[in-house]
């Protein structure tokens, strides 16, 4: 069974830092283009980032500089190292495998909730 379980959410004050953890299970993360996925209350889903098979890394203008995905494929596991947290990046996040050259999705995760609030 592919499966996939994210880790690593919280509440923390603005300016904290968060480091979310996506561990995949039944299938190698580094032969699929992985991607982290946010959702606010009452919003549209947003593609924070997103790692290819060839090593490719993409994120979006609003955390450039703050986030960072990347990937252990000994853990076979994929992180995002958020840093400089606002409160604009409260939602539920959840990682994203797809099939490369896609948009067919493999599995997605049930997501980890990050608050940020003082």
């Amino acid at each position: 069974e592919v499966q996939l379980v994210e880790s690593g959410g919280g509440m923390v004050q603005p300016g904290g830092s968060l480091n979310l953890s996506c561990a995949a299970s039944g299938f190698l993360l580094s032969n699929y283009d992985m991607a982290w996925v946010r959702q606010a209350p009452g919003k549209g889903p947003e593609w924070v980032a997103r790692l290819f098979t060839a090593n490719v890394k993409t994120h979006i203008d609003s955390v450039k500089g703050r986030f960072t995905i990347s990937r252990d494929n000994a853990k076979n596991t994929l992180y995002l190292r958020m840093n400089n947290l606002k409160p604009e990046d409260t939602a539920l996040y959840y990682c994203v495998a797809r099939r490369p050259y896609t948009t067919e999705e493999l599995t997605r995760g049930r997501g980890t909730q990050v608050t940020v609030s003082s």
